[in-house]
């Protein structure tokens, strides 16, 4: 009989320690990456040792953060449609309490809309304390919309999911808007470091930095995306703490920024949907708890904090593996080498050849 309940495996270690500072932690720490690609373990690796070696580390910025879910109603014409968003926005405080009596965490921080023929697609944003907050965002959204449709006329029911959200799914409006945390992490690695470690120069990765993620990107028509491999890390990091996955759809958006400054190299990425939680589905398996205790995400802190230090500790990671392949692919042949070795090692390693 064929057990429901199995474990899928998949590969992990940890890496580093890499450093942080910023506003909201400022630790070292080694970071778990769960991956069938090897190679990423070392990549990583070098990125967070580079880390290491600045003074600040990658300092990391959250900007924002806000989960949210749009609701579909549709109105008897364009004008009933407009009137009715006019009245939303001036009852957002009546709207507010109505997710707070349903919720200890949820809290209603903005509304958007956008009118189509008679149809209004109403984009809800909430703060969802240490939860990722997709179940805790539709169920607030599902009472507002049965408040709505009983105290706004002329509107009726749609979908609890307007794909105004947008949950996964690569679009412009995550990308502007923000979906999940915000995060900038920038790094400003000396000129030694660079040479040393990275084995190129700050001229060579910003060159590069602009013809491939820039240039290359917008010829190949990316949606409020820049950058060589986001979605590498992110995933490797999402499967080790219990994330759901499938949000490193929109969790891959992102832009890469690299400057030569005399040598040294200035180096950021821009993560703006970052979608990660503390507790909720998937925190309850026995490794989880292990790797979010690790990472210091267990500690007893006011709600949502636990989830800002695993949303920077996440972006920092992606900008080490972001930071080390770009370093890499200014080299002729050095990617393919590491790839062919490493994986060669692993297999090996795992046959016992």
């Amino acid at each position: 009989m064929t057990d429901t309940h199995a474990i899928a495996s998949v590969p992990m270690r940890w890496v580093g320690p890499l450093r942080i500072s910023g506003n909201v932690a400022t630790c070292e720490t080694e970071v778990p990456l769960a991956t069938y690609e090897s190679p990423l373990w070392p990549s990583v690796g070098r990125g967070a040792k580079v880390s290491m070696l600045a003074e600040n580390g990658i300092v990391a910025t959250l900007v924002d953060e806000r989960m949210t879910r749009s609701v579909l109603v549709e109105a008897t014409d364009a004008g009933t449609a407009h009137t009715a968003a006019q009245t939303i926005h001036a009852r957002i405080d009546e709207l507010r309490e109505v997710v707070r009596s349903g919720s200890r965490y949820a809290q209603l921080i903005g509304i958007r809309h956008e009118i189509n023929a008679n149809l209004l697609f109403l984009r809800f944003e909430f703060a969802t304390g240490d939860a990722s907050g997709h179940n805790m965002a539709t169920l607030a959204s599902d009472a507002l919309l049965g408040h709505l449709l009983k105290t706004i006329p002329g509107i009726s029911y749609g979908s609890i999911s307007g794909n105004y959200c947008t949950d996964k799914k690569a679009t412009a409006i995550n990308g502007i808007l923000g979906r999940g945390k915000n995060v900038v992490t920038e790094l400003l690695v000396p000129r030694d470091v660079v040479e040393n470690v990275l084995h190129t120069t700050a001229a060579k990765i910003a060159e590069l930095n602009l013809r491939k993620n820039l240039l290359g990107t917008l010829l190949a028509g990316g949606i409020r995306s820049a950058n060589a491999h986001f979605a590498n890390m992110l995933l490797g990091f999402y499967l080790a703490t219990g994330q759901d996955a499938a949000n490193i759809v929109e969790g891959s958006q992102g832009v890469t920024m690299a400057e030569d400054r005399d040598g040294d190299l200035y180096f950021a990425c821009t993560l703006p949907n970052l979608i990660v939680g503390t507790v909720g589905n998937g925190k309850g398996l026995a490794f989880v708890e292990t790797n979010l205790a690790r990472l210091g995400c267990r500690a007893e802190a006011e709600p949502g904090h636990n989830a800002r230090r695993l949303a920077v500790i996440a972006a920092a990671t992606v900008l080490c593996g972001e930071l080390s392949l770009l370093a890499a692919q200014t080299n002729p042949g050095e990617l393919m080498r590491a790839h062919v070795q490493l994986e060669r090692d692993h297999t090996t390693q795992k046959v016992g050849v």
